[in-house]
């Protein structure tokens, strides 16, 4: 027993002292790492990851940037990374902590593109994508977003409508691919589809609700398979938008900018002069026209109405971290007024961003919230027309009380004159029409990382958009607008648009490295509801008690949209990439048999670079990359919410029937087609991405096929039906296709000197290839564009769309001078007549051009932007409607003036379907040069930036109308785009 007892505890002690010597051996090889990681400006980065490299051990910086890290005693460095900052491999002292600063990598930041539902490496991507950071963005008096990028991208034009700063912009990636439907491309603001065209009462334009200098950057989707995952509202491409976030700095930053800028008056419609006015009246003029000359009177109507307009926009923006939560708080103001008089927008923004993260880095939260509100008055731009045509030899003032003062044009017993025009100062003055617009935009995007497996992750986005207008128009029962009615007092609204959105969609990404292969997936699932309410309003006029003088009954408008989709991005050892995508949409606008539309696309790409083959091309050859795509988008936007349903709409005035001898008003049916479906369009797209000498200089070129089917397109609907006289339906295709090359260099890189250089350049073309409902019918000619109903422009297979549908004029032989009222016999029956009008070119350029380029020396900047359209055509419809005789005066009360043409041409009808006023509208501008200066620290706590810009510099072309860059292809009366001098300061804090 003994023995035995002795035993145990010997072998006790045994195991207890293996156990101490191995544990001894054990402490001894594991000793813990702590430190800091911090940004080259010495602030703390918060979620830096710390690794060893080895059996996956690691850790992430506290709030404070610090951290602690057990190692064994092999570990002899540990490596350090953080998002947009170079890693970096740190060796571990004998003794004390590590303190690691990291730099920022500006080619990490410009690798990462956002890309529909995530974001993906730029030598990643099998699609065409551009994307343009805040770095490159037009400077200047900017007030909507979509003007930053203007000149910017190959295949993206972008034309403003007028020179008001609330005028909306046309735009079209690759031309668009719809007639009737919107050719609009889709706007994601911050991972939310936006509305189409969502403006509400006073607000032309519903991207102006969003500050520019919010804005982080913006991507472009171009081809089917970069815009096919977004489905059916993907046709005209996407734009996608990111606002600038927080930083994990703990001091705030803090930065102001201050725009003040003068907006002067261009080129304006040209007329005669007054003292050409005055010998054309004296020798060819009736005794009641000569009676309207005075001979002391000299009037400048343009001075009359426009001015050297001020503009200013502020902007105060605050970053940085408070506690675990990066935040980013932007305030602005700009108040612009227009260089026509009376016209003024006034805007008030705030932003707000939130981006913690939360449980361990597994838990990542933005939230965005953006408010805006507008407060506008809109000046009634029937005055340009007006000062375009008034005679000069009028007064501005009358010297009595009558129409408040102002000179108009009346009859024997002082009433206005039917078809004159309003004395264009009068018409500013005495027209006050004003809105006030809010717009609140909010967004939820949650990130999720699976502990259990990772590199899954579940996201989550909520979003609303709602947005409020009304306003009020008033015009004085004594002006003389409104004159023989009472004048106009009334307001409108309000107008409603709410757009919510749900997107819920899983995403994993596994690298093996076994088979050197990268898979991305990623599923999800969307629903977004639209509601847009209009409420009931009469016209009231000016008088007591008030009169009804029209009414707009109210309107409630809703859809909704249903999508499930999934992407695979998969790469082969760097070298070999495939994207294939799959989106399944369900639209309210259409029935149930037709309501759901798949919207496949596939790409590849292949790194020929990455080859090794291709070393011996280096370093001369850096980057070469080839791209192959297709795809299939859809449309169901610019079309009524309700096509496919009976409805029933108030029947014309005097439609009434008698119910207990009461006159009740009866309803009509309206033309529906229960048949209705998804427009389709179907892309190719072959693509080479390039670089040279380590991309100092690099480019892209781009070749694209596409072809839209199904076209939702409003036809004539059969006689004899109770019928409108038009439908939707779906009939006819139209084809596109077109090459696209960017280019980007620094041909100057040294201390002292830079010299950047972008170019990009765009061919393309769309043509009507079917516009028939069954194929024995003839091809017909839709008509389009009309001025007084008379048709310019067409719709017609073989033709680019709204081509120009005009007569050829026949010319004097001896002077060159065209003939009036002779036009070519085209078709040799020995009469002219409508078979005889023909196709004559059409709005579409045939080469869009962009050119940005930007010199440094030390801190002195110079930099310009110009753009370039050729073989776009216009039709001058101002030249047309004021270079007859005929125009000089519609009654013995009033002259009026004529377009300078009518010295050349002295015709004396108005001649409508011309081709002489067909002209080439092709146009170089330089849109912007600016001039800064760096001025580096000027304090301890603050450094300063000063920019002096000049905007809408010059414009050559041989279009002899106000402005070449015309949207629709007929000009007619347009308020000029200003040339604007600005100063820009900006303050870092």
């Amino acid at each position: 027993m003994i023995y035995k007892s002795n035993f145990k505890a010997r072998l006790f002690c045994m195991v207890f002292l293996v156990f101490l010597v191995t544990a001894s051996s054990f402490a001894q090889n594991v000793r813990t790492v702590t430190g800091t990681v911090s940004d080259d400006n010495g602030e703390a980065l918060v979620g830096a990851t710390v690794t060893t490299g080895r059996q996956g051990k690691g850790t992430v910086t506290d709030l404070d940037g610090k951290f602690v890290l057990e190692v064994d005693g092999q570990t002899a460095e540990v490596q350090v990374s953080y998002v947009g900052y170079k890693t970096r491999t740190v060796r571990i002292p004998a003794r004390g902590p590590l303190s690691v600063t990291l730099a920022s990598d500006e080619q990490v930041l410009q690798e990462a593109v956002v890309i529909g539902y995530g974001v993906q490496r730029r030598s990643d991507l099998t699609g065409s994508v551009s994307s343009v950071g805040s770095k490159d963005f037009n400077q200047g008096v900017v007030s909507s977003p979509e003007a930053l990028v203007n000149g910017k991208v190959s295949g993206v034009q972008i034309v403003n409508s007028g020179g008001s700063p609330s005028a909306g912009s046309t735009i079209r990636i690759r031309g668009g691919a719809s007639l009737n439907a919107s050719n609009d491309p889709l706007i994601v603001l911050d991972g939310m589809p936006m509305e189409v065209g969502g403006s509400v009462s006073g607000s032309g334009n519903f991207l102006s609700l969003i500050n520019p200098n919010d804005i982080e950057s913006m991507t472009i989707l171009k081809d089917a398979s970069s815009t096919a995952i977004y489905g059916s509202r993907a046709s005209n491409g996407v734009i996608i938008i990111t606002t600038k976030k927080g930083t994990s700095s703990v001091r705030p930053k803090i930065t102001f900018s201050s725009t003040n800028a003068l907006q002067t008056p261009t080129r304006t419609a040209d007329m005669i002069t007054r003292d050409e006015l005055y010998r054309l009246v004296r020798t060819y003029g009736n005794d009641s026209q000569k009676s309207l000359l005075n001979d002391g009177v000299d009037t400048d109507w343009n001075k009359e109405i426009f001015h050297t307009a001020f503009g200013t926009d502020n902007n105060l923006g605050i970053s940085g971290r408070a506690g675990a939560m990066p935040y980013r708080l932007s305030l602005g103001i700009s108040d612009q007024n227009g260089i026509l008089r009376t016209d003024n927008v006034t805007r008030y923004t705030g932003s707000l961003t939130l981006t913690p993260t939360l449980l361990d880095n597994r838990v990542k939260l933005n939230v965005n919230l953006k408010a805006t509100y507008g407060d506008n008055r809109f000046a009634n731009t029937e005055a340009i027309w007006s000062a375009a045509t008034h005679n000069p030899c009028s007064p501005v003032y009358s010297g009595s009380d009558a129409f408040l003062g102002y000179h108009e044009a009346v009859d024997a017993n002082g009433v206005p004159v039917t078809g004159a025009t309003g004395n264009p100062a009068g018409l500013l003055s005495n027209y006050h029409s004003t809105s006030k617009v809010c717009r609140v935009i909010g967004s939820l995007d949650a990130d999720y990382s699976f502990r259990f497996l990772p590199g899954l992750h579940a996201h989550l986005t909520l979003g609303y958009d709602g947005s409020r207008g009304r306003g009020h128009v008033y015009v004085p029962h004594e002006a003389y607008q409104y004159y023989n009615t009472g004048g106009r007092n009334y307001g409108y609204g309000p107008q409603k648009n709410r757009n919510r959105l749900f997107t819920f969609y899983f995403n994993y990404n596994r690298y093996v490295e076994r088979i050197k292969s990268n898979f991305e997936v990623t599923a999800g699932y969307d629903y977004q509801f639209w509601k847009y309410t209009n409420a009931a309003y009469t016209e009231l006029n000016d008088r007591e008690p008030a009169e009804q003088q029209a009414a707009s009954a109210a309107d409630d408008q809703r859809h909704v949209l249903l999508s499930y989709y999934g992407r695979l991005n998969y790469s082969f050892d760097g070298r070999y990439l495939l994207t294939a995508s799959l989106r399944r949409d369900g639209s309210s606008r259409f029935g149930k048999d037709s309501r759901w539309g798949s919207f496949p696309s596939v790409a590849l790409g292949w790194r020929v670079s990455e080859e090794g083959f291709f070393k011996v091309l280096k370093p001369a050859f850096s980057t070469l990359k080839l791209r192959a795509s297709y795809g299939v988008t859809g449309q169901q936007d610019g079309i009524a919410n309700y096509c496919y349903l009976p409805l029933y709409t108030l029947s014309q005035r005097g439609a009434y029937y008698m119910f207990g001898g009461i006159p009740t008003a009866t309803y009509r049916p309206s033309a529906y087609n229960s048949g209705l479906k998804w427009e389709t369009t179907k892309a190719w797209n072959w693509g080479l991405d390039f670089g040279f000498f380590g991309d100092r200089l690099t480019g892209s070129i781009d070749y694209y096929r596409r072809r839209t089917e199904d076209l939702l397109a409003t036809v004539p609907v059969a006689a004899g039906t109770n019928f409108n006289k038009q439908m939707l339906s779906n009939v006819g295709n139209i084809t596109g296709k077109g090459v696209e090359i960017s280019l980007s260099a620094t041909p100057v890189q040294t201390d002292s000197w830079e010299w950047s250089l972008s170019g990009n350049a765009t061919w393309q073309r769309n043509r009507i290839t079917n516009l028939r409902l069954n194929a024995r019918s003839a091809s017909p000619h839709t008509p389009a564009g009309a001025i007084d109903s008379h048709y310019v422009q067409v719709l017609s297979e073989g033709h680019a769309p709204y081509s120009y549908y005009v007569y050829k004029q026949i010319y004097d032989e001896r002077t060159g001078l065209p003939i009036e009222g002779l036009y070519a016999d085209l078709n040799g029956d020995g009469k002219v007549d409508s078979k005889d009008l023909y196709h004559h070119h059409s709005p579409s350029a045939d080469w869009l051009f962009g050119l940005s380029t930007s010199v440094r020396w030390k801190r002195l900047t110079l930099s310009t932007s110009l753009r370039a359209s050729v073989g776009n055509y216009l039709y001058n419809g101002m030249a047309m409607n004021t270079g007859a005789w005929e125009t000089m005066s519609y009654n013995s009360y009033q002259l009026n003036r004529l377009n300078a043409s009518y010295l050349e041409t002295h015709f004396r009808k108005r001649q409508f379907e011309s081709d002489l006023y067909v002209e080439n509208a092709s146009f170089l501008k330089m849109d912007n040069l600016q001039l800064s200066y760096n001025f580096g620290k000027i304090a301890k706590w603050c450094s300063l930036n000063a920019s002096f810009m000049v905007q809408n510099v010059f414009t050559l072309t041989d279009y002899t109308g106000v402005d070449p860059e015309c949207q629709g292809g007929i000009d007619m009366s347009v308020y000029p785009r200003p040339r604007i001098y600005s100063l820009t300061i900006g303050l870092d804090f």
